[in-house]
């Protein structure tokens, strides 16, 4: 562990670096920093209050554990709260800072955006990355007991699934209202700052897509970490658990490189998703490269083939999520729109399920490999190749949230329109990024649960479960019904959190005289605070489902009851999930497709058509969909720590 702490050391120092440099870069001039430092403090107001919210549950579920367990597990628990909190929370206030200099950059050229605007990614990616390993390490000194780690994961699992929950159901409410009135009703272009729910859609960008997908991949992270550790201890003793050390700084290695190959490319980069690509791609060539060196050196070759496996996999999952969220389908997609909003919604239904298959094929050959090669850990430690490098894969992702609101700010502060032009290109190539960063999130989801039912079924002796046992089916179909019901609760979150925006979008359409004429400023403020409110109100009991759920079970069918909830969950709940992100990501970029001016452009039917296809997507791919990933890895990892508790007492 040792290791952790040095290259973490190692990384911080590069963090502070890029940091720095972005800071340095001129955030414009009056109007551009004004509109910025507004969604920096509706930002970060949003996390306070739900900060508020969600420590004294930790604090509760740790007191709870402390006094009738053991006290460093509570402590663990605390840990992996504070440092997922603190790589979230750090990560968006860089975003939100990068957001102005990357619009102010695009004065010059697109290379100079894309530099300022990956660097602000980079922070998110790496501080999660680092954070990670920091905390594992700390908490495996504090207690040195492996098993104990499985109360840090439970810590960044809550915070992940708060994280994600409250940003979605924010983002999404600011997003749906202002395209329902803002551009159905009002007929507004994109972030026009006549719409009053502009600037909460940008700060929702920010809550959501940063902090929210940097609270997700934290949890996978030390959740793949805790799982191949434990397993690696198990079957090989201090040979696993040194392989899963190496390869995870292998991965934090090729990463900051990769971060920096990709900004010495942005300089001069004309086409940013191939400059983004490549990073990603050199990062993972030389994780491999490692990974095949230490094998060879320890004469354990199967290390090598396992990682490959989890990496190419990652891979793939985002070159089929690029395919089915761009391109030719996404034309096939927009041309429905000219039959009508029924059509778009037919399609873009039938091309998210039809994704499953692809997807689902690619990771059952990644827990075949793995499995033939290494059983149980061979599996988990797949899924560690597959997050290794998210160091960079994550930057990749968060760049897309601050090349949106670059774009938003360059138009409501009056830029010159070849500034936006460049920022929409930013834009385009972050949603399809955001949209394989969904993919990513899902597959290593997949993974990370499959991993952490592996420790369970260790703890709790589910191997000697019968098939026949009738607990085992009933906590299966529990345990598949859970995604759709808890989907159900934030779908219905969104839409009465959006209900609230829509009236109070018109009211003020209405009530304040000379907004659509610009001779008045719209209520920002108010708008952001109907924002937050519905998302803090809504997004408990949500949250609170993936917790409880593990322990009704238990007390209804025991051991049993919770192997098939779990198996339950996972399946029905990755199937799910990949169907949302995909039929979401197609929607957006159909919607943006008859944008730019193909089968009758902006304010056709085919456009109104898309808009709605659009907005029901939003909860799709921003809400419910990348909430499901938390709740299988959440449910699982509280399985595991309730059967330690329980096996402890």
């Amino acid at each position: 562990m040792i290791y952790f702490l040095v290259f973490g050391g190692i990384s911080i120092f590069y963090i502070l670096l890029l940091t720095f440099k972005i800071l340095d870069y001129p955030s414009g001039n009056e109007k551009t920093t004004e509109l910025s430092s507004i969604i920096q403090t509706g930002a970060k107001s949003f996390l306070f209050q739900e900060y508020k919210i969600f420590f004294p549950v930790v604090i509760v579920i740790s007191l709870l554990i402390s006094t009738t367990f053991n006290f460093e597990a509570g402590v663990a628990l605390i840990i992996g709260s504070l440092f997922s909190v603190l790589s979230g929370y750090i990560g968006m206030s860089i975003a939100t800072k990068a957001n102005a200099r990357t619009a102010w950059a695009a004065t010059k050229n697109m290379g100079e955006a894309l530099k300022v605007s990956f660097s602000g990614g980079a922070i998110m990616g790496l501080t999660v990355s680092t954070l990670g390993i920091i905390g594992l390490s700390i908490t495996y000194y504090l207690t040195n007991n492996i098993t104990l780690i499985s109360f840090y994961s439970l810590g960044a699992s809550l915070v992940a699934l708060f994280a994600r929950v409250g940003g979605g159901i924010y983002t999404k409410a600011a997003d749906v209202g202002a395209d329902i009135v803002g551009k159905t009703e009002a007929n507004l272009p994109e972030d026009d700052p006549r719409n009053p729910a502009v600037i909460a859609d940008n700060v929702g960008d920010n809550v959501g897509d940063v902090a929210g997908m940097g609270a997700d991949l934290y949890e996978s992270y030390v959740g793949s970490i805790f799982s191949a550790l434990a397993l690696g201890t198990f079957y090989y003793k201090e040979a696993g658990f040194t392989s899963v050390i190496f390869i995870t700084i292998f991965g934090l290695i090729s990463s900051i490189l990769g971060i920096t190959f990709t900004l010495l490319k942005s300089k001069d980069s004309t086409n940013p998703a191939k400059t983004l690509r490549a990073g990603t791609i050199f990062a993972s060539i030389l994780t491999l490269l490692l990974t095949l060196v230490y094998s060879i050196y320890i004469s354990w070759i199967s290390i090598f083939f396992v990682v490959f496996s989890g990496i190419t996999v990652g891979v793939l999952i985002g070159l089929v999520t690029e395919w089915y969220t761009s391109g030719k389908k996404i034309i096939k997609l927009a041309k429905t729109a000219t039959m009508g909003p029924a059509n778009v919604i037919i399609s873009g239904t039938a091309l998210g399920m039809e994704s499953t298959f692809i997807i689902t094929t690619f990771i059952s050959l990644a827990v075949i490999l793995s499995y033939k090669l290494l059983g149980l850990f061979g599996v988990a430690l797949s899924g560690v190749g597959m997050l290794s490098t998210i160091g960079i894969s994550l930057s990749v992702d968060a760049y897309g949230p601050i090349a949106d609101n670059a774009g938003g700010i360059a138009q409501m502060a009056g830029l010159d329109p070849q500034v936006r032009n460049i920022t929409d290109a930013l834009d385009a190539v972050g949603n399809t990024t955001a949209a394989m960063g969904k993919g990513f999130a899902i597959g290593s989801a997949a993974l990370t649960a499959l991993a952490l039912f592996s420790n369970f079924s260790n703890i709790a002796d589910s191997d000697s479960v019968l098939i026949t046992n009738p607990y085992l089916f009933l906590g299966g179909l529990i345990g598949a019904m859970l995604p759709f019901f808890f989907s159900a609760l934030t779908m219905h979150a969104v839409g009465n959190a959006a209900d609230e925006m829509v009236n109070e979008i018109r009211r003020q359409l209405k009530e304040i005289p000379g907004i659509l004429t610009g001779q008045n400023k719209p209520d920002y403020q108010k708008c952001i605070q109907i924002a937050t409110k519905g998302a803090l109100k809504r997004m408990v009991v949500p949250s609170l489902l993936a917790v409880f759920s593990p322990v009704i079970i238990y007390f209804l069918f025991g051991t049993t009851g919770i192997a098939g909830l779990l198996i339950g969950a996972t399946v029905s709940g990755v199937m799910l999930a990949i169907f949302m992100a995909n039929s979401g990501g197609a929607w957006d970029n159909a919607k943006k497709y008859i944008e730019e001016g193909h089968f009758g452009g902006k304010g056709s039917l085919a456009h109104k058509a898309t808009v709605v296809g659009d907005t029901v997507g939003d909860p799709y791919k921003d809400t419910s969909g990348p909430s499901i990933n938390i709740l299988i890895k959440l449910m699982a990892i509280t399985s595991i720590v309730l059967i330690t508790v329980i096996r402890g007492l």
